[in-house]
C-alpha cells in the first residue's frame, strides 16, 4: 500500500476515535450496510482530498464497503488527525497521505500521490485535488466520471473554471446541498468554530465583542453560537441582501475598518482574501484576537501583517502567534490563519458529517451510474439524494412526518384549482 502517515503505533487510539464517531453516524451507516451488499463502486479508483478526521474515516470505509480502490491526502496541512491517518491505513487498509503539519510541498506530493492513484471519482474539499489535475495532469482528466466538492471555496473556484471554459471534468457541488449547507455550514461550522478559537484561547465569549466577516451560512452558524454564549457580534458584509439580513436578525452590521476599532475577537467565514488588511490590523485593540475559519489562510493578510510588526512571537500558546506592532500593540493569530475548528479543534461534530459524508457516498454512486453522460460543468445534487439522506436522518433521530393525500398531491400539480 502506498501510504505517508506520521506513525502507524497511533492506529489504537484512532480506532477508537473513528468507531466513536461513527456511533453517531446512522445515516451513512445504513448506507454502508447496502454498499457492502450492493458494491455500487466496485473496482473503481477512488482519491479523496479532504480533512483527514475520524468523520472523513467513516465516510471512506462506506466507500471501500461500497468496493472502491481509494486513497486519501489531506485539504489542509493542520487538519490531519494523525491517529486515524494511522487507523485508516493499518486497521482498515485504506491509503492515506497526510500527516499533520506537513509543509506546502509535502501537502502537494501528497496530492500528486492520489493522481498517480489514477481515479475515475474524485472528491475535493477546497479544489486542490481538482485544480492540480487541470494544471500538471490534464491527460487524466478524461478518465474521470465526477468530482465532488464539498466547500464554498471550492464551488467558487470551481465555477470560475467553468465559466472560463476550462473544467474537463463534471463536478458535482456537494456544498450547495441542502443537507450540506444548512447543517454542516451552518450548525457544524458555527459549533466548531467556537470551539476552536476555546481551545486555543480559553477565552470567555460573555461580553467580549465579536466581529463575523461574512453572513452565509457559515456566518450565520459562527454568529448564532456567539451570540448564544454572551458575545455582541458585528457582522462585516459586501451582499446588501445578506446585511440586510443580519440587521434584522439582530446584529449590528459594520464595515470591517469600522468594526476593527472596537471588536476583541475577529473570524473571517467568507472564501475570498485579504478580508483582514494591514489597515484594519493597524486600527485593533491591543490583544485582538484574529482567525479564520473560510478555507484558506489567505482570508488574512498575514504576509501584511508580519510587514508591519517589529516582532513576531510564533507559538506562545499552541495555535497562538504574537505580532507585534510598532506602536506595541499585540495582535494574536490563531492557527496560522488556516482553519481554527480543524486546526485547534476537530472539525465538525459527527452527527451533522454524517448528512454531509452521505450525500458524498451516494452521489459517488450517482457519477458511477452517469458516467459518460455528464456535461464538463458544475452540477447540483440530485433533489432525491438531498431527500434520501433527510428522511434516513429523520428515521434514525426517531421524527416522523406528514406524507400528502392523493387530493394534495393533484392539487399541487394542477392550475386549474382557483379560489
Amino acid at each position: 500500500m502506498n501510504y505517508d502517515v506520521k506513525d502507524l503505533s497511533l492506529a489504537e487510539k484512532g480506532v477508537r476515535r473513528i468507531e466513536w464517531a461513527g456511533n453517531d453516524m446512522p445515516v451513512l451507516r445504513i448506507i454502508r450496510e447496502r454498499f457492502e451488499k450492493e458494491r455500487p463502486l466496485e473496482g473503481k479508483k477512488m482519491a479523496a482530498c479532504l480533512h483527514i478526521t475520524a468523520e472523513t474515516a467513516n465516510v471512506a470505509r462506506t466507500l471501500k464497503a461500497g468496493g472502491a480502490d481509494l486513497m486519501l491526502c489531506a485539504s489542509n496541512p493542520l487538519s490531519t488527525q494523525d491517529d486515524v491517518a494511522a487507523a485508516l491505513v493499518q486497521e482498515y487498509g485504506i491509503a492515506v497521505q497526510a500527516v499533520k503539519g506537513e509543509d506546502r510541498d509535502t501537502y502537494y506530493r501528497h496530492i500528486r500521490a492520489c493522481i498517480d492513484h489514477n481515479p475515475v471519482i474524485t472528491m475535493d474539499d477546497g479544489a486542490d485535488l481538482v485544480s492540480t489535475i487541470h494544471s500538471e495532469y490534464p491527460e487524466k482528466a478524461a478518465q474521470i466520471a465526477g468530482s465532488m466538492e464539498e466547500t464554498t471555496t471550492g464551488v467558487i473556484r470551481l465555477r470560475a473554471m467553468a465559466r472560463d471554459g476550462a473544467l474537463k471534468i463534471p463536478v458535482i457541488a456537494v456544498n450547495d446541498a441542502e443537507t450540506k449547507h444548512l447543517f454542516d455550514n451552518r450548525y457544524g461550522t458555527g459549533q466548531s468554530t467556537v470551539d476552536g478559537i476555546i481551545r486555543a484561547t480559553d477565552i470567555l465569549y460573555a461580553g467580549k465583542c465579536v466581529v463575523a466577516a461574512g453572513y452565509g451560512w457559515c456566518g450565520r452558524g459562527f454568529a448564532m453560537r456567539a451570540r448564544g454564549m454572551g458575545a455582541r457580534v458585528i457582522i462585516c458584509e459586501v451582499n446588501p441582501v445578506r446585511a440586510l439580513e443580519a440587521v434584522m436578525d439582530g446584529y449590528q452590521v459594520l464595515p470591517m475598518a469600522e468594526a476593527a476599532k472596537i471588536g476583541d475577537l475577529f473570524c473571517t467565514l467568507t472564501g475570498d482574501m485579504h478580508i483582514i488588511r494591514p489597515e484594519h490590523f493597524e486600527a485593533m485593540k491591543d490583544g485582538a484576537i484574529v482567525c479564520n475559519s473560510g478555507h484558506f489562510d489567505v482570508e488574512l493578510d498575514l504576509v501584511g501583517l508580519k510587514e508591519m510588526s517589529k516582532e513576531v512571537n510564533y507559538g506562545i500558546r499552541e495555535f497562538v502567534d504574537e505580532y507585534v506592532l510598532e506602536n506595541g500593540k499585540r495582535i494574536f493569530v490563531l492557527a496560522q490563519g488556516r482553519l481554527i475548528n480543524l486546526s485547534a479543534a476537530e472539525g465538525h461534530p459527527a452527527c451533522v458529517m454524517d448528512m454531509s459524508f452521505s450525500v458524498q457516498a451516494l452521489t459517488s454512486e450517482w457519477c458511477i451510474k452517469n458516467e459518460g453522460k455528464l456535461e464538463h460543468t458544475v452540477h447540483n445534487v440530485p433533489g432525491e439524494i438531498d431527500e434520501t439522506v433527510s428522511r434516513l436522518k429523520l428515521e434514525t433521530m426517531g421524527v416522523q412526518i406528514d406524507t400528502l393525500t392523493p387530493e394534495q398531491e393533484e392539487y399541487l400539480a394542477s392550475w386549474k384549482m382557483g379560489t
